[in-house]
Formats: structure tokens, C-alpha cells, sequence
């Protein structure tokens, strides 16, 4: 039977909400540790880049790269998948699967400033913020998945 097409419109408007939800929550959890950690907040670079354990800094460095890194990949074939099956479902899913990548990588800065007191945690909290604004949800996308040209 004919399934009624989706609201494309509805949709890209949700993902919008969720899109602005989660830049919104990596920049509470920037204030959530400004709050709590004051002190790193000083901004005094004389600390070396590696802090105290540089092989766990960079093993965390590394972790967060490779989530932003996949979460372009993820979206990509997600949305290869939704136009080939035409599906904007599977836009939505890449769409949110992407975004939550790039926030790991704030949640891996958030960690290190927490349980490390690392003072350059926001390095990883710029990767993820930059991450998410560079997923901002592209009507164009739903169209070609909702209708076949």
C-alpha cells in the first residue's frame, strides 16, 4: 500500500532542535566546569601541553579526533543510504549519530578536566563545538531522500 509521504518540513525542523540541543548542552557542560573548576579557567599556559601523563593526553587527543573524523564518515553513508532507499529517516539517524560523535569529543575534554585538572581541555571542547556547527542540518538532504528525482 501507499505509505503518505513524510513532513520534510517537520523533519528539518526537528533536527534543527536537536542539532541547536546539543550545541547548546556542550556549552553547559563549559559551564558546568567553569562552576565547578574555576581555576582552570585561569588560562595560565605555563603547564606542558601533555600535562602530567602526556601518553594518556594524547591517547585521549587521538579518540576525540577519530569521533569527529567518523562522524562525517557516518553521516556521509547515512545519507548515501537514505537517497538510495529513499529514506529521510536515515537522514535523521546520521544527523544525530554525527552530532553525538562531536560531542564525545567535549565529553573526553570535560573528563580531562575533571579527573585530570588538564588545563587545556578546551581544546577539546573547541574540536566538538567546531564538529557540531560544521553538522548544521541541510534541508537539501531530506529533499533528495524524500523525493526521487
Amino acid at each position: 500500500m501507499n505509505e503518505p509521504k513524510p513532513n520534510l518540513v517537520a523533519q528539518y525542523q526537528t533536527l534543527v532542535v536537536l542539532w541547536a540541543a546539543i550545541l547548546m548542552s556542550q556549552l553547559m557542560l563549559l559551564l558546568v566546569l567553569f562552576f565547578t573548576k574555576k581555576e582552570l579557567f585561569e588560562f595560565r599556559f605555563d603547564q606542558p601541553i601533555g600535562g602530567q601523563s602526556g601518553a594518556m593526553i594524547l591517547g585521549f587527543a587521538v579518540t576525540a579526533i577519530t569521533c569527529v573524523g567518523f562522524s562525517f564518515a557516518f553521516k556521509r553513508r547515512f545519507f548515501e543510504r537514505a537517497i538510495e532507499q529513499q529514506e529521510p529517516k536515515l537522514v535523521q539517524s546520521g544527523q544525530i549519530i554525527a552530532i553525538a560523535l562531536c560531542e564525545a569529543a567535549s565529553l573526553i575534554g570535560m573528563s580531562l578536566a575533571f579527573a585530570f585538572d588538564y588545563q587545556y581541555f578546551f581544546a577539546w571542547f573547541i574540536l566538538g563545538i567546531a564538529g557540531t556547527l560544521l553538522h548544521f542540518p541541510r534541508q537539501s538532504n531530506l529533499l533528495a531522500a524524500g523525493y526521487k528525482p
